[in-house]
């Protein structure tokens, strides 16, 4: 059978997709399909277009991750999307299941981040270091049971692996990132890190968006979000 798109949202501009965790923004030596490549065939479809297709990509999750992800349907779209991300004008919330609680409810993590591209990791120093740079985030936790803590988390920035090496550094790794100190992988081998929400303003209308993004089908994220409506 094959595997549906999710769309969130769709003008003549822009369409955005809840990604699962298994999906890829951008191809890697798997040489699996992309999701640019599943939205132009369905774009092809539902249009009956006859030619090529555009769908620009105007920014990326990691492939275990789950969540909102924003596409241009047109160059015009792309561009002024593209400079709204590069000038941080866009507005992301993630979701974050954690194996352990922070120290404090809510607070600020500034460090500094340095990639290392042959294990594809970001180390954390608290200091800069030569290629490193400076990582900002704001969390708060919002929900927990009997073992994982749910964060709601805001970027300051946007740097390669920045949740997940973050949040391991102050020994609250995500649920199944292995790679960051989590205990074990989850069966999916997704991570439970979860793009929320984005807000951005359209690119033609000037009409402010936001999208939220339904978590995964887990009994864990479905367990938190029936907590957080409980307690609404």
């Amino acid at each position: 059978m094959k595997d549906t798109l999710e769309i969130l949202y769709e003008d003549n501009h822009v369409i955005a997709v809840n990604k699962k965790s298994s999906d890829i923004v951008q191809g890697d030596k798997t040489g699996d399909i992309t999701l640019p490549d599943r939205i132009k065939e369905y774009l092809k479809e539902k249009y009956q277009k006859p030619g090529n297709v555009f769908c620009g990509v105007i920014h990326r999750l990691d492939r275990p991750t789950s969540g909102v992800v924003l596409f241009a349907k047109t160059s015009k779209g792309l561009e002024r999307l593209n400079k709204q991300f590069r000038d941080k004008e866009t507005n992301k919330v993630y979701w974050a299941v954690t194996e352990n609680e922070p120290s404090t409810k809510n607070g600020t993590l500034i460090n500094y981040l340095k990639k290392n591209e042959g294990q594809n990791k970001s180390y954390v120093h608290s200091t800069e270091v030569p290629g490193s740079k400076k990582a900002v985030l704001n969390y708060k936790v919002i929900a927990s049971s009997d073992n994982y803590f749910l964060l709601e988390i805001q970027l300051e920035t946007g740097r390669h692996h920045q949740i997940r090496a973050q949040l391991s550094s102050i020994g609250c790794p995500i649920k199944g990132d292995v790679k960051y100190g989590a205990k074990r992988p989850n069966k999916d081998l997704s991570i439970s890190l979860h793009a929320r929400e984005l807000s951005f303003m359209h690119p033609t209308t000037k009409e402010q968006i936001s999208i939220t993004a339904p978590v995964p089908e887990d009994p864990l994220w479905k367990y938190f979000t029936q907590e957080l409506n409980c307690n609404q």
